[in-house]
């Protein structure tokens, strides 16, 4: 995990936020506030935030999907780039995470456009897809439990309109999908999953080396 590009030098790094990021002040206070945590690790990066808020613009996104909330940045993000009348599904298990999200989005002002639902995501996905909503979302980022990413995505692929957008975080994870001697099981299913978009016909598929990887699965 990262919570800037891997891979740059940090003067490169320090350049490249310089002369592109235009971070709203909400968004660096939330950033600011999440860093103190212990588990800050699994904050975004403020240019990956800036990259999907480019992508949600791009493509006309109304409806979308935040599957892993943390403390909220990624939705925040999402939810500034979205129109008056966007909606976002999120989707998180922790309280005490998401009080923090709550109280950033009420802050900006987007609270309305963000319907939490603290459960179990797969849970909530399968309520989605029971009540209709296939095919009726137009962007997902999925960045919870890596064990369930094929699950999350399965499910995100079916919500997904054909056309839509789904993004996936932590897929290059830190370097170490690529070290042949670091087999831990969550590294091992990151690499698999990895595998399973490549060879996937539904997609059309680019993997971005933002952040800690962010894999783009636009569904054909």
């Amino acid at each position: 995990m990262a919570k800037q590009t891997i891979g740059l030098e940090q003067n490169l790094y320090d350049y490249l936020l310089s002369v592109s990021v235009r971070e709203p002040e909400i968004l660096t206070q939330l950033r600011q506030e999440t860093a103190q945590l212990p588990m800050a690790i699994m904050q975004i990066s403020p240019e990956q935030g800036q990259f999907m808020a480019l992508l949600v613009k791009l493509l006309g996104a109304k409806k979308t999907l935040d599957i892993g909330v943390f403390t909220g940045y990624s939705s925040l993000v999402v939810a500034l780039a979205l129109p008056a009348d966007g909606k976002i599904i999120a989707c998180d298990v922790s309280e005490e995470y998401t009080n923090i999200a709550r109280r950033y989005w009420e802050k900006a002002r987007v609270a309305d456009k963000i319907d939490l639902h603290i459960a179990p995501a797969l849970e909530t996905l399968d309520n989605l897809l029971a009540a209709g909503e296939a095919e009726t979302f137009d962007f997902a980022f999925i960045d919870a439990d890596k064990g369930n990413y094929e699950n999350y995505y399965e499910r995100s692929l079916q919500l997904i309109r054909p056309g839509g957008l789904i993004a996936v975080d932590n897929v290059l994870w830190s370097g170490k999908v690529a070290d042949p001697e670091i087999q831990d099981n969550q590294t091992k299913k990151i690499r698999a999953f990895n595998q399973k978009l490549y060879q996937d016909s539904r997609i059309t598929l680019s993997l971005v080396p933002i952040a800690d990887g962010l894999t783009l699965a636009r569904k054909n």
